[in-house]
């Protein structure tokens, strides 16, 4: 069948996930083509509204109980398979991690993600390292700690210092945003070391590896490409804020709010990550006998030396999904097919919308990162269907007698559309005003960068 044939036919679509980053899929496929059959596994109260959910398949187990995350993905490949479901869309990265690409393949079922082993660019960052370091794409110079003890992590870390250089520990597995530990200071040090090894707070396994760089300084962005093995297409660049506090202070949290597009990445600076990181990564997995189709998250430092990676995510970013989705106007399913299929070459050249950007303000349960009171109800969600251009993603809440409640810590992504980011970032503000539940939490200085950079007050 022809891309046309495909593109043309009604399908029946599966998306895999069930928080804002897979609300966002569904209700950008929900608009784009309305007469599709659409099912979100485990999916959510919120994802509902716009999807057929099936909360009977728990797809949110996390990598760390390998085992029972393997029952789920068998029994909903089993019923996809019965469904005759034509396009699959993988959102978080455990199951990447667990290989649902590999195991839906095995069956005919078309996947748009990584398979396993091309997903070790984000669930094996020593191996994302040492492939860049092998093809010399710019990142931060690092060692790696094999089978890592106290003392060992302590002497790297230290030949850092002594290079007069600050250095960064975060361990080589998934750590859901939360796994990075600048090392400035012995107190530093012993503080990364206790959480890493110690409590484990990554996820609770036994830490396989450790990555030790060099601190970048310069200004964070995301790109996301859409990749079908060989060829790529760039979304619109998009800047994360993943300190839990006002100013980028405290905690990392899994992303408190985002916004598109990144002043930062300039028209050049995207071609420039093209050439110098995505081309070569794409054709270092082909050669490798991995070849990487779906999405691939570049996360970038834009320092004095030009762009640098400092992470490479397998899936869509979240809360970067909620702002770069909505300014994409090609067909979502249809360019998921194509990359699934190495085809992107004939889906033509991406239609983004240039003129507008988004904003997203994460509201967030009193005390998370850490632990945090789930079950406060929530007021406010019912007029979000009126207001245009603003949208509430839920990410973490549910329904409980028709009244919605908090079940997450991160609890919902506002995201505005408007002509300018001040304008986006202020209509984002409004929404977040017109919610309100016990507890709540947001940064108050979203988009605080861009609006910098275009010479707006932070109001």
């Amino acid at each position: 069948m022809s891309i046309r044939g495909a593109l043309k036919r009604v399908l029946r679509i599966l998306v895999i996930g069930k928080g804002a980053r897979e609300h966002a899929i569904c209700w950008l496929i929900q608009k784009q083509r309305p007469e599709c059959d659409l099912y979100c596994a485990p999916g959510s109260d919120g994802i509902s509204q716009v999807a057929r959910v099936l909360p009977q398949f728990r797809l949110d187990i996390p990598f760390s109980r390998l085992t029972e995350l393997w029952v789920e993905i068998g029994k909903l490949r089993d019923w996809a398979l019965r469904q005759e479901i034509d396009l699959v869309i993988v959102g978080p990265e455990d199951p990447l991690a667990a290989g649902i690409v590999d195991s839906f393949q095995a069956v005919g079922l078309l996947v748009f993600g990584p398979t396993m082993a091309a997903a070790r660019l984000e669930t094996d960052k020593g191996f994302a390292k040492g492939l860049m370091r092998e093809i010399g794409v710019p990142t931060a110079p690092y060692e790696l700690v094999e089978n890592p003890n106290p003392a060992a992590v302590r002497r790297v870390v230290r030949r850092f210092w002594d290079a007069g250089l600050v250095a960064v520990v975060k361990p080589s597995g998934l750590t859901g945003g939360k796994g990075v530990f600048p090392a400035a200071t012995d107190e530093a040090l012993e503080h990364a070391i206790t959480k890493l090894l110690l409590e484990r707070v990554h996820g609770g396994e036994a830490v396989h590896s450790i990555v030790v760089e060099k601190f970048m300084s310069g200004e964070e962005a995301s790109l996301f490409a859409i990749c079908d093995g060989e060829e790529f297409a760039t979304l619109i660049p998009a800047q994360d804020h993943k300190a839990v506090g006002e100013g980028d202070t405290g905690l990392n949290t899994g992303g408190m709010g985002a916004y598109a597009p990144a002043p930062v990445m300039t028209p050049a600076l995207v071609a420039e990550v093209g050439e110098l990181i995505i081309h070569p990564v794409l054709a270092e997995m082909r050669r490798r006998g991995t070849p990487y189709r779906g999405v691939l998250y570049v996360g970038l430092m834009i320092t004095q030396d030009g762009p640098k990676v400092v992470e490479f995510n397998c899936r869509f970013g979240d809360p970067e999904a909620q702002v770069v989705l909505p300014l994409l106007e090609s067909d979502l399913a249809g360019l998921c097919l194509a990359a699934a299929r190495g085809w992107l070459c004939e889906f033509g050249p991406l239609e983004l919308d240039l003129d507008r950007a988004a904003a997203c303000v994460v509201m967030a349960s009193g005390g998370y990162p850490g632990a945090y009171q789930k079950g406060k109800p929530i007021s406010g969600l019912g007029e979000f269907g009126t207001w245009g251009d603003l949208m509430a993603f839920h990410a973490g809440t549910s329904l409980r007698d028709e009244t919605w409640v908090t079940d997450g810590g991160r609890v919902l992504g506002i995201t505005a559309l408007a002509d300018s980011i001040p304008s986006a970032v202020q209509r984002a503000y409004e929404g977040v005003a017109r919610v309100s539940f016990a507890g709540e939490y947001h940064r108050p200085d979203i988009g605080h960068r861009a609006l910098a950079r275009l010479g707006v007050a932070a109001e």
